[in-house]
Formats: structure tokens, sequence, C-alpha cells
């Protein structure tokens, strides 16, 4: 089993991949951070622990950064896509688990230590719990096997403003301070998540398996699609952004990756643009093909 530490800001596609990741035997989930993006870091908290619950599963979830490197706080957060609640209103619950005591970057730092070169990172909100753990102990980056990030678009256009994907653009500096530390990345960005689909008419078949936690998702869900008809009229499903970073930790091979060094516009209008440049020797591993339909069939085969 692979050893995880999967770093999350919970809305609705961060509840998919994780119901996916704990139902991969490959994963061994060490425990959750929780970040502001989708969500307020409380909120992201709370839809955190009411996933788990759902889930039925009890790991240990340690809140973290509740704003930017240096802007402050986020000022708006995505609620067209993500609902009210960050999970498609449907959080008709508090969850009864509660977060542990500590704070995200102090768990990454101390499970890197304790465990050094088996830890992978799976991160899928804005980077600052994994830059506050850089600043605070810079030589843990040579201890840790593997970053695995859901950001960036290299190669395409944004989806928050036509240069800059929401993740990144959520905390820039972050994501730069991240991307140029040499930690061993892989970018799992819009350039492969918008090629995958999970279709509208897999939801029925969720609910149809009378598992709440399966009826949870799929109503979440709906709520995601529908607002992704509003930007993507027609298309009758989601991109599986969130998901595409554990199955790219999971097995490596549904993507190819090209080497790059990846640096962050941090001003102006281009804020959050993620510019890469080919190199020949070490860098980050961005994402560039996916083999979509077969990791839609594994997420499928495994997240309820």
């Amino acid at each position: 089993m692979k050893p995880i530490i999967f770093d999350v800001d919970t809305g609705i596609d961060d509840a998919m991949a994780m119901a996916y990741a704990l139902n991969s035997p490959e994963l061994e989930v060490l425990g959750f951070t929780t970040c502001f993006g989708n969500v307020p870091v409380v909120e992201s908290t709370r839809n955190t622990l009411a996933v788990l619950e759902k889930l039925n599963r009890r790991i240990p979830v340690f809140e973290g950064a509740g704003q930017t490197l240096v802007r402050g706080k986020k000022k708006k957060y995505p609620k067209h896509a993500h609902g009210e609640d960050g999970l498609g209103n449907t959080l008709q619950f508090e969850p009864t688990i509660k977060a542990s005591k500590g704070n995200a970057s102090d768990f990454i730092i101390e499970q890197v230590k304790s465990r050094p070169h088996e830890i992978t990172v799976i991160a899928v909100g804005p980077l600052t719990n994994i830059a506050m753990a850089i600043k605070k102990a810079p030589k843990i980056m040579s201890l840790v096997k593997e970053v695995v990030i859901m950001g960036g678009a290299v190669n395409v256009q944004g989806n928050v403003t036509p240069y800059a994907e929401a993740n990144i653009v959520s905390d820039p500096e972050a994501a730069d301070h991240v991307f140029s530390s040499g930690l061993p990345i892989t970018l799992v960005g819009l350039d492969v998540t918008l090629q995958t689909y999970l279709l509208k008419s897999k939801l029925d078949e969720w609910r149809a398996t009378g598992k709440e936690s399966a009826r949870f998702l799929a109503e979440m869900t709906d709520y995601y699609m529908k607002a992704y008809e509003t930007s993507h009229p027609g298309l009758g499903g989601c991109a599986l952004h969130d998901p595409l970073a554990v199955g790219v930790a999971i097995d490596s091979s549904f993507v190819s990756a090209e080497m790059m060094n990846v640096k962050v516009v941090t001003e102006g209008e281009e804020t959050g643009r993620t510019i890469g440049q080919q190199v020949s020797g070490p860098g980050i591993r961005v994402c560039t093909k996916v083999e979509a339909d077969r990791f839609v069939k594994h997420f499928l085969e495994r997240v309820i």
C-alpha cells in the first residue's frame, strides 16, 4: 500500500476523489489536511468530516490554512458550482466526528519525517498547506516520495479566467513556491482533467444501489453537473478533476507527462497562469495526455 496524505478543500469533486481513494486498496490514507478553496477552511473541514461519516470511515482530519500565503483571505467562493455548503446544498447534518488537534502543515511535516521517502501527498486545493510545510521545514522536501497536484492549465485555457485554473489562482504565490521548491511533483491540470467525463446517467446507477453514501454522492454531483451545463451546454455531465489526481497516484500509466519548469504568474490580468517550459533535466512532470476511458472505468468501479 502507498501511504498518502490527502490535502483537500472539500467541495463536490473532492468528495468523489475521497471516496475513490478510500475504496482503493493500493492507497493507505494516513490523514486528510484541509484548506480554504471551494469554501472557507472551517467549512472545508466540516465537509471532509461529513463525507467520512457518510462513507463510514474514521481517518484523522487536520485543519489547515484559512487564508493565502501573502494575500490575506480569499474574497469569493465558487458557490455557483459547489453550492452554499460546498456539497451541492446536500448537507442536512453536522458531522459527529471531530477534527484532530494540530495543524495541517505540522501533520505533513511529522508524517514525512517519520516515513522518509515513503509518503505521497495528493493535493487537490490551493497549495497553501504544502507551501507552509516547506517554509517551516525545508529539509522535508528531499524526504517526500511524490506530490500529485490537481491544478494548473499549462497548454489550455483556465477555468476561472482565460489564463488561470481555480486552485492555482486561489493562492498563486503558494503555488509558485511549491513549484520552485524541488519537490518531485506530478501536475494533473486542466490539460488532462477536462478530457475525463462523468455522465449524468451514472448518477441514477449510483442511486439504484440503495447505498446511503452513493445517494449522497449522486445528489451533490447532480448539483455540480447542473452548474457545468451552464458553462458547457450539452455536455451532460462533469469533468473528474480531483478524482484524476487520485487515479494518477494509484496508476501513473493513466497519463503521459512531459518534464517542464513551471512558473506561476503572480501579477496582472494573467495572475494564476501556469507557464511551462520543457526541460531535459529535473523539473515537474506535467500531464499532457490521459487514457480517459480507462481511467473513468476504474473510477466508476471503485467510487461507490
